[in-house]
């Protein structure tokens, strides 16, 4: 039948599928490929209102923009590694491995059709990044203790020793574990030593008695997971020791499980023995930063000197970078290749800058060894040999393409390091540097070009410059990230680094590079002084900048689609060449800058033990329950609320008839906290949009569950105070902390949102499982085994904190009678 007069047909669902098919290939093939706008137009984008001069910039630009393509393939390996850390549950391998297989033969297939070639050969790109990401994961799945254990008996051999403050931190493996059977026992063990005595080496067998626990995960939705990256490097359980250790027997290279053992257990004592020869040469705090200098120990720096470092923007150099690779390769390059050229007979027949860059590769890689082989060190050493390699290869040196590549390279060996702060820091810093330096060369050709060329009078500041130039690009860059990770910004990195960073390259690293090599000689100790003294002014300089009014800034927590939208907008501004093109990710960057501000902060913060609590004060700061207990916790809640002090747990009133009592918090010189107050019962958190209750004695509950909205305990709640129509909205008791963890919890006008440490982080392997059943009593029919609170240790603190006189909330005293 014919359709009306002034109306179209409606196209059936393939012709309207091709359509669409039809216009994404136009528009993936105007953008990867560098064809102009009329193909697009076709598929109906001007239809759309594009005005023809946006279209003309941009098709104008995408000639030059075709040749950048090519470096969004390790952008494209990182969002597939990505898409498997968010995923909620641990997926099959299956599909990984379909999804790279079917991708693969549809580029083949379609290798001659540029249109699909493109978005399919970007989409076998990020399924090879989630299998790698999800590959690794498997393989190195090793046993995680599920549970508290101790005091048991540990044998084990060492594997590495750090300094760790006064004492000492063991990494430990073939171990044996008292009460856990071989196929449970964790692969690898990392203990915490009160002393130094006795002294002890990487290879060295040991038996000791220790306490040991799981990994522990983040402090709150969204924090910092250790357990995550304990998994990866397969830590099944951390503890401490009771009393000294005993050395059975020592290194053996014969008694090592395989040559890569001997190989590790070799390297980490060259290692140790470098940092002990360090100290000893070197007592005290600088002796402490050169070691984290020459192998990357930093156990051994006061924390005091390490907020300094931070407060200032000088943390960086405690990291070995670039900076320290590059001068370390960099040395042995131009020396060697200044020795050669003394002969003549070398210099005039052979290709000597060739031979130095060889020998200046193989210094790298020593280098690298020795300090650990950590993620920066591997970014810095995989550019440092691109770079030398292509100066082998008489190629350009220095590119965003050996970025690109070394980024590939580290992300296939070590998928996880995606999501480490080291990784996002240093590559920030390093894309931003050479894109910007790429374009300054750029500028400066053209100057060159022109009738004036460079000015003379600007030759003796070059050098300043650059160096002003360089620390604040990487500041900006790095900014972002230490933002996410940190919640701090060094508002005055740049002078710092003006003073630090001269000293760390004419002077810091050419006296450790001097006293590494003379070290077997026993010649290291007037180098070794020398690096002391240059250890020294940067520790002044970072004491001293850091002490400025307002050297800090705080930010609040950064929601992970926040960092999404900073990487995304960041890389899009780096990696294009056109103008038109790469300022198309500064929206994307700056909503990415604002979302810290863009979401209200949690106002209860409920530990996963329920040993600490913290609620949020009507000045915005939090008031914690205990100084003393959890500080890492505390810490972390802090610092992500972009709080500096928190206020004091208000004591108990003294009587039922002085409510001000209530309101007097230890050290806060006066009234604390408006919103809370507390009595020998528990507290009362009395927030704008409902009463929160949060009972430590059994007789406080009936009360409680009739008049809050909001009831947080570590009693067990009965059935009764959940039903009703007077029942709380949200009940979280211990057996809600022992199922979901943490909880974050806000009170909004639409509701009560709640986060929890479970949810946030699924059903991942590093996840630990509980032992026990997931349900409280009243809701199966047998009764709770014996020992429940050893395994989430929620019910231990119950029993050790809510006894008499010790309520776990609010630290009160003597049970007082109880005042609304």
């Amino acid at each position: 039948m014919a359709s009306p007069a002034g109306c179209q047909r409606r196209r059936p669902p393939a012709a309207a599928a091709r359509a669409v098919l039809g216009w994404y290939g136009a528009v993936i093939r105007t953008i990867l490929a560098g064809e102009g706008f009329d193909s697009v137009r076709g598929g109906g984008v001007m239809g759309l209102g594009i005005g023809r001069s946006i279209g003309a910039a941009v098709a104008a630009s995408l000639p030059a923009a075709r040749s950048q393509a090519g470096l969004w393939l390790p952008v494209l390996l990182g969002a597939g590694i990505a898409l498997y850390f968010a995923m909620p549950v641990e997926p099959p391998l299956w599909p990984a491995l379909a999804a790279v297989a079917v991708f693969a033969l549809l580029l083949a297939v379609a290798r001659r059709r540029a249109w699909a070639w493109a978005p399919l050969l970007a989409a076998l790109a990020v399924a090879v990044g989630f299998l790698l990401a999800q590959g690794r994961s498997q393989l190195v799945a090793a046993p995680v203790l599920t549970r508290d254990l101790g005091p048991v008996a540990v044998e084990a051999r060492v594997e590495r020793v750090e300094r760790s403050g006064g004492g000492r931190r063991l990494w430990l493996g073939e171990a044996t574990v008292e009460r856990l059977a071989p196929a449970a026992t964790p692969r690898r063990l990392r203990i915490q030593l009160r002393s130094l005595e006795p002294a002890v080496a990487p290879g060295d067998r040991v038996r000791l008695l220790a306490g040991l626990r799981p990994p522990p995960g983040p402090a709150t939705p969204g924090a910092y997971d250790f357990a995550r990256r304990a998994w990866f490097l397969q830590l099944g359980a951390v503890g401490f020791a009771y009393g000294d250790l005993e050395r059975l027997s020592e290194a053996d290279a014969e008694s090592a499980a395989g040559p890569l053992a001997r190989l590790a257990a070799w390297r980490e004592g060259v290692r140790q023995r470098i940092a002990e020869r360090v100290l000893a040469v070197l007592p005290g705090e600088r002796g402490a930063v050169a070691a984290a200098l020459m192998v990357g120990e930093r156990g051994a720096i006061p924390e005091r000197r390490l907020e300094e470092l931070r407060d200032s923007g000088l943390a960086h150099l405690l990291a070995i970078s670039g900076l320290h690779l590059g001068l370390a390769a960099g040395a042995v390059f131009f020396a060697l290749r200044a020795g050669l050229a003394a002969v003549p007979a070398l210099a005039l027949t052979r290709p000597i800058k060739k031979w130095a860059a060889a020998a200046a590769l193989a210094a790298a890689f020593v280098y690298l060894q020795l300090a650990g082989a950590s993620v920066t060190a591997q970014r810095a050493f995989v550019m440092v040999g691109l770079v030398l390699l292509a100066v082998l290869l008489d190629r350009t040196a220095i590119s965003l393409r050996l970025v690109a590549w070394a980024a590939v390279a580290v992300l296939a060996l070590a998928p996880e390091s995606l999501v480490s702060a080291s990784f996002q820091l240093s590559f920030a810093a390093v894309v931003a540097l050479v894109a910007a330096w790429e374009a300054w060369r750029r500028q400066r050709e053209r100057r060159r070009a022109g009738p004036r060329g460079d000015s003379p009078w600007l030759r003796p500041l070059g050098y300043l410059a650059a160096l002003s130039f360089t620390s604040l690009i990487a500041g900006l860059a790095t900014a972002p990230f230490a933002a996410f990770h940190f919640n701090r910004l060094a508002l005055y990195g740049l002078v710092a680094n003006l003073l630090a960073v001269p000293l760390a390259a004419f002077l810091v690293m050419p006296a450790a590079l001097l006293a590494l090599l003379l070290m077997p000689l026993g010649l290291d100790a007037p180098f070794l002084w020398l690096l002391g003294q240059g250890v020294g002014a940067i520790l002044w300089v970072a004491g001293w900048v850091a002490g400025w009014p307002g050297a800090v800034a705080l930010i609040p927590a950064m929601p992970a689609w926040g960092l999404a939208a900073v990487v995304l907008g960041g890389l899009w501004l780096c990696l294009w060449r056109p103008a038109a093109l790469r300022l198309l990710g500064l929206p994307l960057l700056c909503v990415g800058l604002l979302s810290p501000w863009s979401m209200a902060p949690p106002d209860l913060l409920v530990a996963e033990d329920g040993r600490l609590l913290a609620v949020r004060e009507a000045d915005g700061r939090l008031a914690l329950s205990s100084k003393r207990r959890a500080r890492f916790v505390a810490e972390q809640w802090l610092r992500r609320s972009a709080v500096e002090m928190a206020h004091a747990w208000p004591a108990p009133a003294v009587s039922a008839g002085d409510p001000g009592a209530a309101f007097v918090g230890a050290g806060t010189g006066g009234v604390a906290a408006r919103r809370l107050r507390c009595d020998g019962y528990g507290c009362l958190y009395r927030h704008p949009r409902g009463l929160v209750a949060l009972p430590v004695d059994p007789m406080a509950l009936a009360e409680d569950c009739r008049a809050a909205r909001l009831l947080v305990t570590l009693l067990s709640v009965p059935r009764a105070c959940r039903e009703g129509r007077e029942a709380p909205a949200l009940i979280v008791d211990r057996w809600s902390l022992w199922r979901e963890g943490g909880h974050a919890i806000r009170l909004a006008e639409s509701g009560i949102e709640v986060a929890t440490t479970r949810a946030a982080r699924g059903e991942r392997p590093w996840v630990r499982r509980a032992a026990r059943p997931r349900l409280p009593p009243w809701e199966r029919a047998e009764d709770p085994e014996p020992g429940i609170a050893t395994e989430g240790s929620a019910a231990a603190a119950t029993a050790e904190e809510a006894a008499p006189g010790r309520p776990a909330l609010g630290e009160s005293a003597a049970a007082k009678p109880r005042s609304q």
